[in-house]
């Protein structure tokens, strides 16, 4: 990695902080998704930075891909995950973290099984290490706490303009005997007290350019023009083209989608309905030993 990208993710990465310490501040039960979710995308630009993807605001069981509509009316309540990210000419910080916001002592239990296996994750996260073992240590604290870890759920490495890239880091013992080389990385362990499985739900609104086609439509062919421009190969969402072409829009996406030039994401729910707390943060390995630089890890 250039020392020019390594700025880069410094700059995503304090601004991913400022971001965080932001969102805790102004997040109180019965505001708005929207409102939240627009209020933490501006101060992400407003510090020098761009949204990696939208913003996800996940109630309960939702454990991924709910962002709020341009019309959206949800409020903030019960045990909500934010997961945002950040980036500085494609060089992505993926962070998350959990508030309950109903003075639960379960959503207190779930987020202290997620928080206390991210953190133990990442001291062992180490150049060389084989990654079922840092899904084994993922696995052994949440089930110690009485919860379940989400198997179908991952870690992953991040690449240039690329939320999920590569090697994919397991929240259980899955045998997997890869181990973690020079790179970028979101280690996100997700708890639960439902059946620690995932289904797709609902559309979500957020989209990817799959595959750039032959567009005949003079409309989508603007939009998806503005989409290779804007967001490269990077998560976007309905809302955000909205703000800015408008709601005529809606059926440009919907052919985008249909010719299957965009793929949009499906929410994702816990196949109990079980509550699900989720934390994250990204690691920078830098070397092949351990020991070789005070820089071998960055945790972000």
């Amino acid at each position: 990695m250039q020392q020019e990208e390594v700025e880069k993710y410094r700059k995503a990465q304090e601004i991913a902080s400022e971001v965080i310490r932001y969102a805790k501040s102004i997040i109180k039960p019965g505001m708005k998704l929207l409102e939240i979710a627009e209020k933490i995308e501006s101060k992400i630009q407003e510090l020098g930075g761009k949204p990696a993807f939208p913003t996800n605001l996940c109630i309960n069981e939702i454990a991924a891909h709910f962002t709020p509509s341009h019309d959206d009316e949800t409020k903030a309540s019960g045990l909500l995950k934010i997961d945002l990210g950040v980036h500085v000419d494609g060089c992505i910080i993926d962070t998350a973290f959990p508030l309950d916001l109903e003075d639960n002592e379960e959503n207190k239990k779930l987020i202290e099984a997620s928080e206390e296996a991210l953190s133990a994750a990442l001291k062992i996260a180490k150049p060389g290490i084989e990654i079922w073992k840092i899904g084994q240590k993922i696995q052994e604290i949440i089930t110690k706490k009485g919860f379940s870890p989400i198997r179908n759920l991952s870690g992953h490495e991040l690449g240039k303009y690329k939320v999920h890239a590569g090697i994919t880091i397991p929240n259980y013992n899955n045998n997997n005997k890869t181990k973690l080389k020079k790179g970028v990385y979101a280690i996100e362990p997700f708890s639960t007290n439902g059946q620690g499985i995932i289904y797709e739900g609902k559309p979500s609104g957020i989209y990817r350019l799959k595959e750039k086609k032959p567009v005949r439509d003079k409309m989508s062919r603007k939009i998806l023009n503005f989409i290779e421009t804007e967001y490269k190969t990077l998560p976007f969402c309905s809302r955000w083209l909205i703000e800015k072409f408008g709601t005529r829009i809606l059926f440009s996406l919907k052919q985008l989608e249909q010719q299957e030039i965009l793929h949009q994401y499906p929410q994702l729910i816990e196949k109990g309905h079980g509550k699900v707390s989720q934390s994250e943060k990204t690691i920078f390995i830098n070397d092949k030993t351990e020991t070789s630089t005070k820089i071998a890890n960055w945790f972000f």
